[in-house]
């Protein structure tokens, strides 16, 4: 089994704390996905200043594989957050670096290397939109984060996108049964085979045309509570593992017990990621300036 992390990577920088943390959705998704037994990989563009090799050193330190990654000449992403009551709270960034300003291309080199996955995943933050369709030529699954920002759920972003997705996760916070479901039903319908939406304390809901499936968000101790960061995507992780453990696959639909416990192994990864300060660990101490330009 084998997972590869296609896109955004970053440094999370607490202010608070004084702490910045290596993280990115498509980083922690492969980090994650490797914990959980896995092997996996991470395929993106790092900058060339300190916070791109600070990044890369821990991708590496957990045995992801980042041999096919690219270092651009600039800087790498980087994002300014508060924790308060737990929640974590973005305070600004440098608009991703050179992840964003000089995204990564795919040539045959590196379509070969994403077909030796089971699944691929990336996000909105990765500038990869317009490569989805040749990740999609390898064979190998796709899964894509949608976040939460209302315009990545446009008609036309979803044209551009889910065809070529076979797991969309949305973030849904606050949102009613009612309007999840409804965003399901509508990314479903762009293309993509299974929908997932996260609700928080809600717990979470998939969509896969027939049936809606829900699961409740596993407990965590308050005592031990650390932040929110992370565990969208250490869901995500727990739940595709899950299915490719099960068998999914473009020939293979799961069944729903398959998906119920997939559903199951997200809410509970994502529970004690709660557990971990930062995405991954690997923090360490920094000065804190005003700017977000991404100087450490």
């Amino acid at each position: 089994m084998k997972v590869i992390g296609f896109g955004d990577n970053i440094v999370d920088r607490f202010l608070d704390r004084k702490v910045m943390y290596p993280g990115g959705n498509c980083v922690n998704v492969a980090v994650f996905a490797r914990r959980l037994g896995a092997e996996s990989a991470y395929l993106g563009v790092f900058g060339s200043d300190p916070l791109g090799a600070f990044v890369r050193d821990a991708i590496d330190a957990e045995g992801v594989d980042t041999s096919k990654c690219i270092v651009r000449d600039g800087l790498n992403g980087v994002t300014e957050i508060k924790v308060v009551d737990g929640d974590r709270i973005f305070l600004g960034w440098n608009e991703g670096g050179v992840t964003i300003s000089d995204p990564f291309t795919l040539d045959e080199e590196h379509l070969t290397y994403l077909a030796s996955a089971d699944l691929v995943h990336s996000s909105v933050y990765s500038a990869s939109e317009d490569q989805l369709p040749a990740v999609r030529s390898t064979g190998a699954l796709v899964s894509f984060d949608y976040s939460s920002e209302p315009e990545r759920r446009s008609d036309s972003y979803l044209v551009q996108t889910a065809p070529y997705v076979d797991l969309a996760l949305l973030s849904c916070g606050n949102m009613t049964r009612a309007a999840v479901e409804h965003d399901l039903r509508r990314v479903h319908a762009a293309g993509v085979s299974l929908a997932v939406g996260t609700r928080g304390q809600a717990g979470a809901m998939m969509y896969d045309g027939e049936r809606f499936l829900t699961q409740a968000a596993a407990p965590t101790d308050p005592l031990r509570f650390a932040d929110t960061m992370g565990c969208g995507d250490a869901f995500l992780a727990g739940l595709v593992v899950s299915l490719l453990g099960s068998g999914w696959s473009r020939t293979w639909r799961p069944s729903a017990d398959a998906l119920q416990r997939a559903l199951v192994r997200g809410s509970e990864y994502a529970a004690a990621q709660c557990y971990v300060e930062g995405a991954f660990g690997y923090g360490r101490a920094v000065e804190v300036a005003t700017s977000h330009q991404g100087s450490n």
